[in-house]
């Protein structure tokens, strides 16, 4: 008897030790975490940490939407149920208004019924009733140039096949002083006489100057 009460009297010190010890180990786990909570809720910023470029545009909604145009020829330029590849080149348009980035709509320069897919680069108008020499298949500001002809065009005839005004004070729907650049250099003459060469890099600022911003074309364009 006396040797079972004493195997009973240790197993029950055993527990409670054991008790302590896992209660010891729950609240050091608490703490940890309590720790760990405090520590993200700091404010404080890394010495070493690098503020995000407040200058950085933000991509904004579409400048204005492309315009569904008759089909009927525009400043000579035809709208043809195939894409003319005689001459194919692209331009880069980029307009910032207030220096914030506006996006270039897709599907400029090609008529209803437009079919659009989903790709990982955004929407890219791949069909539509006919293209102008003159369009957009995507919203990154790429102007595809795919014509009958070797023929300079300019800027101000690709406005007109969007349907939007561009003057020294107007681009699309944005209103204020117009500063461009083309290929990085300020041009002070009239926006719409701009040519549309091989890679031309176009930046229309509207209200304010924002520097010109680089820009590379995807392989084979």
């Amino acid at each position: 008897m006396r040797a079972l009460g004493h195997t009973r009297g240790g197993s029950r010190r055993r527990w409670l030790w054991n008790g302590i010890g896992a209660g010891v180990i729950v609240v050091a786990v608490v703490l940890i975490l309590l720790l760990a909570r405090g520590g993200t809720s700091s404010s404080t910023t890394p010495p070493n940490a690098t503020p995000f470029p407040t200058t950085t545009p933000t991509v904004q909604n579409l400048l204005a939407a492309a315009a569904n145009p008759s089909g009927s020829a525009v400043d000579g330029i035809q709208c043809q149920t195939n894409e003319q590849v005689v001459y194919h080149i692209h331009a880069h348009l980029a307009v910032y208004v207030n220096g914030q980035q506006r996006v270039l709509p897709e599907g400029i320069g090609i008529t209803q019924p437009r079919v659009e897919v989903t790709t990982d680069e955004g929407p890219y108008v791949d069909h539509g009733g006919c293209f102008y020499w003159m369009h957009t298949h995507t919203n990154d500001g790429i102007i595809h140039i795919e014509s009958p002809t070797q023929t300079v065009y300019t800027l101000g005839q690709f406005f007109d096949i969007w349907g939007q005004p561009l003057t020294s004070s107007q681009v699309g729907p944005a209103t204020g002083s117009v500063i461009v650049y083309v290929n990085g250099q300020e041009h002070t003459g009239d926006p719409r006489a701009i040519q549309m060469t091989p890679h031309e890099l176009i930046q229309l600022d509207v209200g304010t100057d924002f520097p010109p911003q680089p820009f590379t074309f995807p392989a084979g364009y």
